[in-house]
């Protein structure tokens, strides 16, 4: 192929949240319609091997704005001091930036910075836990919650008359329409659509309501429960099942419908000659896979962590590409793209020689995890997934941002204030002190960090993709015990994981 390819003057990236790669049409599936989404991969570069790194949902964000894995260091929190996200470093380069989204966690207590360097942002209201109104509508009912907890979509639903006013329709509509009215004033742009959709609560208005599970009768089922072992230990029968995975369904062909409309903007303003388009996500969603759903405390299987990535390049023709992936490579892509440089650390490999056809790999392994459970290390044909050897310690918190995911329907669910064991060190790559918090255990650990493990498991995804047959114990496990502990060794991380999961 011709790999003389000139390089793009504007980027459109669209993180479509927990967007299930084994759902969609170009890997394979038919069980939902994905028109949209199969049309742009069918004209797109397709990454067949691409994996989240820091999950869940703020700390995939700092991959991707920040380059910096998250994971290793802390649970969940702001871009920290000594870090400056891309659309800093795109301001100066004097590229203009736009974000448009409904992810209400980017405008609460641990991601409320994301968003401050872009030149303008955008943010639809409205969505799961964002607090937009203080009251129902007076002639409507919210969405009932499986918990029986108010969750701030109760109200905000009851305000949702059409399909055109709810979040993620609004959010691409917006997007669309600053493309209309903006993108030809500006030579070059870094538009990010994050948009929140298909992610919960899996609310929609008819026809997509009951497109999937017809014969559902009662609300439908729009809001999953976190649970391992979910129809196994009667949290949902199989029916319940079908239908939370059917209200999934309908959430991703509504998006899929209003993704179509952001890229007719694009196409109508006729951008498509030098225009960068990427679809990606956070991570996936469990929906009865190994009879999980949503994403409860337990090994990154392929539905959450294999993660779909389409990239539509000027003057590259469709493809797929089978070398190794991971969200921070997107970060180091963008830099390429505009010619500018990190200021700290940074972890990703440019995804452009693999674009353009001037490598086969950027990368031998890739890390992904939740900070406190198992680290997960890939090979590009296998998996290995580590668990603490014993007791969940030691570990340490490092952040000048303390902060963890925020609950809104339990407010006083937090991590406590740090302690006189916390000390002042040194993140990789940087001179200003931070702060690190020893924790040990029975200390109260994050939501995730603080459930059991189910021990170590090595899987060969790439003839397996299943996960069916466990190899840990076997040779492999010494290979990728080795390969884990000098992965951890090249990004610097905190030698307390080597001790906890006893590979010191």
């Amino acid at each position: 192929m011709d790999t003389t390819v000139t390089m793009p003057k504007r980027l459109v990236v669209v993180l479509l949240d927990s967007l299930n790669r084994h759902l969609l049409g170009a890997y394979g599936s038919d069980e939902f319609e994905t028109p949209n989404l199969d049309a742009f991969a069918a004209s797109s570069v397709v990454f067949d091997n691409n994996y989240a790194g820091s999950l869940p949902c703020i700390p995939a964000r700092h991959d991707l704005l920040c380059g910096a894995l998250d994971f290793l260091w802390k649970p969940w929190g702001s871009i920290e001091l000594w870090e400056r996200p891309i659309t800093y470093q795109l301001r100066k380069a004097g590229v203009v930036t736009k974000l448009v989204t409904d992810h209400p966690h980017l405008f609460e207590a641990g991601g409320e910075n994301y968003h401050t360097d872009f030149a303008a942002w955008d943010y639809q209201r409205g969505h799961e836990t964002d607090p937009w109104k203080t009251r129902p509508y007076d002639s409507s009912i919210g969405a009932p919650h499986h918990s029986g907890l108010h969750f701030a979509y109760d109200f905000s639903r009851s305000w949702l008359k059409e399909e055109e006013e709810f979040p993620g329709p609004k959010t691409m509509a917006a997007a669309a329409q600053w493309i209309d009215d903006s993108s030809s004033t500006h030579d070059r742009f870094f538009l990010l659509v994050d948009e929140f959709d298909p992610h919960e609560p899996f609310d929609t208005p008819e026809p997509y309501a009951s497109m999937y599970d017809p014969g559902w009768e009662g609300p439908h089922l729009i809001w999953p429960p976190y649970a391992a072992a979910a129809i196994e230990s009667g949290v949902l029968t199989p029916e319940q099942a079908r239908q939370v995975r059917a209200c999934y369904g309908a959430k991703l062909t509504m998006i899929d419908h209003w993704f179509g409309r952001l890229l007719a903007a694009i196409d109508r303003n006729g951008l498509a000659d030098d225009t960068a388009v990427v679809v990606c996500t956070d991570h996936g969603h469990y929906l009865g896979e190994h009879d999980a759903f949503g994403k409860p405390a337990i090994p990154l299987y392929e539905p959450m962590s294999h993660t779909p990535l389409f990239v539509r390049w000027p003057g590259v023709g469709p493809r797929r590409v089978g070398a190794l992936t991971t969200t921070v490579d997107l970060y180091a892509t963008i830099a390429d793209i505009f010619g500018v440089k990190a200021s700290h650390r940074v972890h990703g490999a440019s995804l452009i020689p693999l674009i353009t056809g001037k490598a086969t790999s950027v990368r031998d392994w890739a890390l992904a995890g939740i900070w406190g459970r198992e680290i997960t290390i890939l090979d590009g044909q296998r998996k290995y997934v580590r668990a603490p050897a014993d007791a969940n310690a030691p570990i340490s918190i490092w952040s000048n941002r303390w902060s963890t995911m925020p609950i809104p329907a339990l407010p006083d669910v937090r991590l406590p204030d740090p302690d006189a064991r916390a000390v002042l060190d040194r993140m990789p790559g940087s001179t200003i002190p931070v702060l690190r918090q020893p924790l040990q255990a029975g200390d109260l650990l994050p939501f995730w960090a603080a459930r059991t493990f189910t021990g170590n498991h090595l899987w060969h995804v790439a003839s397996d993709p299943a996960e069916s047959e466990d190899r840990a114990g076997g040779r492999d496990e010494a290979e990728m015990v080795d390969l884990l502990h000098e992965a951890l060794r090249v990004v610097e991380a905190p030698v307390d994981h080597l001790e906890r999961l006893g590979i010191s």
